[in-house]
């Protein structure tokens, strides 16, 4: 989920106005927006009754983030609600189309004879509003949003106020490393105000290769610094797993500070690294009784919420990532799961497990874990 700063100009010394974008559904105005969590689709008008809610929500977790106590957080209704046609028309006779056709996803869906809305096309100039309304001196923006950006310094100028200066970011792979940018809606992502075991458990479970850019993108190591690990690793010098303990405890200390790391690594070490599951504290519990008619997928998904949805359930099965452990006095039996049995019932996977007396029983999915008790 991208996220946008707005700073407006105030004498120096002066309390500071930051306007948070974070996507359309933490706007206070949306009703002919949707969230672009997809850049292949053409995107409908709707209407979120919980999204004056959800932006202060979004905004606690930027300003955490931002760490200005000055901060003055402004919602965009407050002069789109008063914006009238002349004026937007105004506006739009002064402003190229080809401005927006820079934008490559556009043309690619054009040419793949996909459709466009208008909507999409006015978008970027009502995004410029909010920079023109508060008369922006900085904006920061994921790199994604360069051409928007540039259409705020444009609408700016129409405005005869001075552009804005825009200043982009590298945008943060997702925790699954598929390629896909971090977003809360695909479930890879690392939330600011998540616990210190969920931010820990979720950056140590990064694949090998999102680790370099991570210690870049999330952590103050120099590039000399993490040049000399990046070689040790390609070398086998450094194990990969060391490296992702320093950079989810460094993390983890930044947003929940050192005593908050050391515990979510030892809670980690005891969960992962152990060969008993019995010996780890805080393990969420399902039982038997209350979820024996429960899917797995459903389990996993809904009441664990260990995946963001049952396909990614499944996709943990293929990949060997979804067991049904029994433990007997330390000693461990693990039997996979396949794709099939995400669709089973709990009741169901327990009972073909065989003989429970004297054993306990741990679902594993990944590197996550939950106790069932029978």
């Amino acid at each position: 989920m991208h996220t946008n700063t707005a700073t407006s100009r105030q004498p120096l010394g002066g309390s500071e106005t930051y306007f948070i974008r974070s996507g359309y559904s933490s706007r206070d105005w949306v009703e002919y927006f949707l969230d672009e969590t997809d850049d292949t689709v053409t995107w409908q008008p709707d209407v979120y009754p919980y999204t004056a809610a959800r932006a202060k929500e979004l905004g606690r977790d930027v300003m955490i983030d931002i760490g200005f106590e000055r901060a003055d957080l402004r919602f965009n209704g407050e002069w789109l609600n008063k914006v009238t046609l002349p004026e937007l028309v105004g506006v739009l006779a002064r402003v190229p189309v080809s401005m927006s056709l820079q934008r490559e996803d556009f043309r690619t869906r054009l040419a793949d004879g996909h459709g466009l809305s208008v909507a999409e096309f006015v978008y970027s100039v009502v995004m410029a509003w909010d920079s023109v309304a508060i008369d922006a001196d900085v904006e920061l923006g994921g790199v994604d949003q360069l051409l928007n950006l540039q259409m705020c310094r444009k609408v700016m100028e129409i405005s005869e106020q001075d552009p804005e200066v825009v200043i982009t970011t590298p945008l943060i792979e997702g925790t699954d490393g598929t390629g896909t940018k971090m977003s809360k809606s695909k479930g890879n992502y690392v939330g600011l105000t998540a616990s210190a075991d969920d931010v820990y458990g979720r950056l140590m479970s990064i694949p090998d290769h999102l680790t370099e850019p991570y210690l870049q993108l999330l952590t103050e190591w120099t590039d000399d610094e993490i040049r000399v690990i990046t070689k040790r690793l390609e070398e086998g010098t450094a194990h990969p797993m060391a490296i992702k303990r320093i950079l989810a405890g460094e993390v983890v200390a930044a947003l929940h500070g050192l005593d908050a790391a050391a515990a979510a690594r030892a809670e980690f070490t005891a969960r992962f690294s152990k060969r008993s599951f019995g010996d780890t504290q805080n393990l969420p519990v399902v039982t038997l009784k209350d979820h024996a008619d429960d899917t797995i997928g459903a389990l996993v998904s809904r009441t664990l919420d260990f995946a963001p949805s049952i396909s990614a359930v499944r996709r943990v099965a293929q990949q060997k990532g979804l067991r049904l452990i029994r433990e007997t006095d330390g000693d461990q039996q693990a039997t996979p799961l396949t794709e099939a049995s995400v669709q089973q019932t709990l009741g169901e996977v327990v009972s073909e497990a065989g003989a429970l007396e004297g054993a306990e029983l741990y679902l594993k999915v990944g590197r996550k874990v939950a106790r069932i008790d029978v």
